[in-house]
C-alpha cells in the first residue's frame, strides 16, 4: 500500500526533529526533502506545532501497537522461558526498530524544552514500561512462577538495568552485541533470582 503524504511527512519530520530538535526543524528543509512546496506542506498540516504534535500522537500509537500499553497488554507468560522470550522480543524491538530509536533519540533531546514530551520521555523510559511489567509479574506470581512480591518494585528492578542497556546500544552501537548478551544473562539470573523456594 502506497504511504498517503501525510505519514510521509511525519516520517520525514521524526527524521528531521531527531536530528535537528524542534527548535532546529526548518519546515522549508522538510518540503525540500520531501519534494514538496511548502504549501504543499500547508495544505497537510498548517503549522511546525501541527506535525509536532500529530508526530508525537503517531509515535505513541506506534509504540503501544507493537510494544504494548496498559490498554495493550502483552500475552502473560505461561513459563518462565515463555518470559524470557516474551522480554527478548520486547528489548529487541525496542533495541532496533529504526523509528523508536528516532524516537527515543527525540524524547531524549526534547524532554527538557516541552511539557508533552517529559510525559511521555518518563512514560516511555521508566514508569509506562514499569506498569505493564507490573502487570506481567503479578500473573507470574499468581501462576507460581516467582516468589511473591512486590510486583511494581519487582518491575523497576527488572526494567532499570534494561532501560540502560537500551541506551548504550543508543550511545555506542559496536557495543550492542555486547549489551545483549549482558541483558540475556541478566533476565535469566532475575529469573533464577526471584524463583519460588
Amino acid at each position: 500500500m502506497e504511504q498517503s503524504t501525510k505519514d510521509r511527512i511525519l516520517d520525514e519530520a521524526l527524521v528531521l526533529f531527531a536530528e535537528k530538535g524542534y527548535k532546529g526543524t526548518n519546515l522549508r528543509e522538510l518540503a525540500a526533502r520531501l519534494s514538496l512546496s511548502k504549501s504543499a506542506l500547508y495544505k497537510h498540516y498548517d503549522s511546525k506545532e501541527a506535525i509536532w504534535n500529530a508526530l508525537l500522537d503517531k509515535m505513541e500509537a506506534y509504540y503501544a501497537a507493537r510494544f504494548g500499553s496498559m490498554d495493550h497488554l502483552p500475552q502473560m507468560p505461561d513459563s518462565t522461558e515463555e518470559f524470557f522470550q516474551m522480554a527478548l522480543g520486547m528489548i529487541r524491538f525496542t533495541a532496533h526498530d529504526p523509528q523508536i530509536i528516532l524516537t527515543r533519540k527525540l524524547l531524549l533531546t526534547e524532554q527538557f524544552h516541552d511539557a508533552r514530551v517529559c510525559k511521555l520521555a518518563t512514560k516511555h523510559f521508566l514508569e509506562g514500561t514499569a506498569r505493564i511489567y507490573t502487570k506481567v509479574f503479578e500473573s507470574m506470581m499468581e501462576k507460581g512462577l516467582l516468589k511473591k512480591e512486590d510486583p511494581a518494585m519487582l518491575a523497576i528492578s527488572f526494567t532499570a538495568p534494561i532501560s540502560a542497556f537500551i541506551h548504550l546500544c543508543d550511545r555506542e552501537p559496536g557495543r550492542t552485541t555486547e549489551a545483549f548478551d549482558k541483558m540475556e544473562t541478566y533476565i535469566r539470573y532475575f529469573l533464577t533470582s526471584h524463583a519460588p523456594q
